[in-house]
């Protein structure tokens, strides 16, 4: 294989998952709170091939010694795009809204029999019975938002009214007249680029990872911090036309790189052809 078709191959593996981070933007333009992500390229080592095994035989030579040919392009880093998606006012009571970038409430996740603390800006809350006149605060997906403790959220009895002000405390009015209030789970993502994606629109942290460098619980006195609206929902942060725009770009840019390799082939083939 001669280099062109090896530069050309580390390309191709590189838009390919260029083409994929674009198709997952693209799919989730209408995801509730989904964040989208952007891809940059680096080049890979650059060969240098001399044209001269002495250096004393370029003495004079204008041009720069050596030849250098690259090896292709590498995908540097995936990054998240964090601005604040455009609301959506639906009028529901359970219904939330971030206003501030980076915050996130916390929901526990069941992953096989094991629990752990995950991160959604998903707001459409849900509350689901659990038995005897209890009923317990989940998001979409069925997962428990926790409190500011990290307990989950049971309600007790019959709701007649639910109030959430935009610091992230929830009123609970019961039928009876009598009230009950919870905090709502938030943190600040302080570096929110580590998270990894782990479906149903939430986030994870990596293992092996200190939480207190990623993100900052916002209970007790931080919870002025926090800022979300009522009757609301926050809406994808996805630019559809600029992501039409780089998949074209990267398409065109497979196209070529693919082009290389059959041209490479060619000249192969004619190589192998020639007879003495």
């Amino acid at each position: 294989m001669n280099q062109s078709m090896i530069t050309a191959t580390n390309s191709l593996r590189q838009l390919q998952n260029k083409i994929d981070i674009i198709s997952s933007n693209v799919a989730n333009a209408d995801t509730t709170g989904y964040k989208s992500k952007q891809a940059t390229f680096t080049d890979l080592l650059v060969q240098q091939i001399n044209n001269q095994p002495v250096v004393s035989k370029e003495v004079g030579r204008k041009t720069p010694d050596g030849i250098r040919i690259g090896t292709g392009a590498k995908l540097a880093q995936t990054a998240y795009n964090t601005s604040q998606g455009l609301l959506e006012n639906t009028g529901r009571a359970l219904d939330i809204a971030f206003t501030k970038e980076n915050q996130y409430l916390k929901v526990l996740v069941q992953t096989n029999g094991m629990s752990e603390v995950e991160f959604t800006r998903a707001g459409a809350l849900e509350v689901t019975p659990v038995g005897n006149h209890t009923s317990m605060l989940t998001d979409g997906n069925g997962n428990p938002v926790l409190d500011e403790y990290d307990n989950m959220i049971m309600i007790q009895g019959n709701v007649k009214n639910y109030a959430i002000n935009q610091n992230g405390r929830l009123q609970v009015t019961y039928a009876n007249g009598t009230t009950g209030s919870f905090n709502l789970g938030v943190v600040q993502m302080n570096n929110p680029q580590v998270l990894e994606q782990d479906g149903n629109n939430l986030l994870k942290l990596p293992q092996n990872v200190n939480a207190a460098q990623i993100y900052t619980d916002l209970s007790g006195a931080n919870r002025g911090q926090i800022s979300m609206q009522q009757g609301a929902l926050e809406k994808s942060n996805v630019d559809l036309g600029m992501e039409m725009t780089d998949l074209i770009k990267a398409e065109r840019s497979y196209q070529l790189q693919s082009r290389a390799i059959t041209i490479s082939d060619q000249m192969m083939g004619l190589v192998n052809s020639i007879r003495s």
